[in-house]
């Protein structure tokens, strides 16, 4: 399947994306999108023959737990509704904690790295079997970036994924940017895990920009691609013609005549490269073997420890870089605020410049173990409960906001509804 040039669909650039030249096909992020209601825009682009593949943050197939049901028909129904050729997700655990390890469910909010190890691969190739019974198009699984290391581990990146694809025939979406970032920040050689890589596997690639700062790499979404990303991307084109390139980028949206530049720089790396097509693997697997109750049980136990201690304080589990977590610690409580700040902007409105101080805060000691929207109405009954916002008027538009979205119906629009729509007039 030829998918040509791509780029990652953002309601804040679907204009721009209408009217940009060249490109073949769409990537969404798939939790954004409705069914039954998609965005008028995916709709013109699907008429006009682009395709858009669903791509998949949250079923955390690296986790301990079997996928969850009702997560893996949401993506197939988004699947069918978008008329996708696959879907894809990411080799990742989000949550952690439950029935395994008899402790509170914690939620990542992030993408998280899964040990290399046997117990850690047999679990995942399980899940995976299970997502690709449940899905009406083929799986295709990214490699993610990585701010820390397991310790421990008995596999490359590289081994790791040959063996996924060996025992599963799942496809694989490499994203180069997150070889850049894992040889930042786990001295991983980009040309290694190539080396490695079973590449007649390869779905499509992902091309995206971050930032070093104090000597990580943070894979941002938000800056240009540099230079060093292009490269490996042309390392990859060497070995494989890339049946489809899609560039991404989630905040800081730049000028189309920018997307335009790094569209065609893509292009000019892809060509630079000038790989021979390798037949993609289209052959019957072996069914891989169940993973047993205690592989499961010690990967719940060592994933429940590592993002008990990112999120929620407890001691950090022996052989992890203490400055590295910290960093990851840090990196989830800022996106917990992002996220939450886009999911309910009624907040940042009511509490003003001290919204995100006041998030951090609340962060630190309280983990999030819902969805984001679950996490915001967590966060403002604190803040109630603690006598904030101390300015009055503020307090009783937080208190109207809370009791119009905490029970199950919502309320007759009351002043802080009524604040939201005269300030944000385009919100339903």
């Amino acid at each position: 399947m030829r998918l040509g040039t791509g780029i990652g669909w953002r309601p804040e650039i679907a204009d721009a994306v209408a009217d940009m030249p060249g490109i073949d096909w769409v990537e969404v992020v798939a939790e954004n999108v409705c069914p039954g209601h998609l965005p008028e825009p995916l709709l013109r682009l699907r008429e006009r023959g682009v395709t858009v593949i669903p791509h998949g943050v949250s079923l955390g197939l690296g986790g301990a737990d079997r996928p969850d049901e009702a997560r893996l028909r949401a993506l197939a129904e988004r699947a069918e509704a978008l008329g996708a050729p696959l879907v894809t997700e990411h080799i990742a655990f989000v949550r952690a904690g439950g029935p395994l390890t008899a402790s509170p469910p914690l939620e990542a909010g992030h993408l998280l790295p899964v040990p290399r190890t046997r117990d850690a691969l047999d679990v995942l190739c399980e899940n995976v079997a299970i997502a690709q019974e449940s899905l009406p198009v083929p799986l295709a699984l990214e490699n993610i970036a990585a701010l820390f290391s397991w310790p421990g581990e008995e596999m490359s990146e590289g081994e790791f994924l040959a063996e996924l694809v060996e025992r599963t025939g799942v496809r694989l979406l490499i994203d180069v940017a997150n070889l850049h970032t894992n040889h930042v920040n786990r001295g991983e050689d980009p040309a290694e895990a190539l080396d490695r890589l079973p590449l007649e596997a390869l779905a499509y690639v992902h091309v995206a920009g971050g930032f070093e700062r104090d000597g990580v790499w943070h894979d941002s979404h938000a800056h240009p691609v540099p230079p060093v990303v292009l490269d490996i991307l042309t390392d990859l084109a060497s070995r494989v013609a890339p049946p489809g390139v899609l560039l991404e980028r989630d905040e800081n949206f730049p000028e189309l005549a920018e997307f335009e530049r790094e569209l065609a720089a893509i292009g000019e790396a892809v060509r630079k490269g000038g790989g021979a097509a390798r037949t993609l693997r289209d052959q019957a697997v072996p069914v891989p073997p169940d993973a047993s109750t205690e592989a499961r049980q010690r990967v719940a136990v060592a994933q429940t420890a590592v993002l008990s201690a990112l999120v929620a304080r407890t001691p950090l589990p022996e052989g992890f870089d203490r400055g590295r977590m910290g960093v990851q610690a840090r990196s989830l409580a800022a996106k917990r605020a992002d996220v939450v700040a886009k999911v309910a902007p009624e907040l940042p409105l009511i509490l003003g410049a001290g919204y995100r101080e006041a998030f951090l805060g609340y962060a630190r000691t309280r983990p999030m173990r819902g969805g984001y929207r679950q996490d915001a109405l967590e966060f403002a009954a604190q803040l109630l409960k603690t006598g904030r916002p101390v300015d009055a008027r503020a307090r009783r538009r937080l208190r109207e906001w809370w009791l119009d979205r905490a029970g199950p119906a919502p309320r007759t629009p009351g002043p802080a509804a009524r604040l939201a729509r005269r300030v944000l007039p385009g919100r339903r």
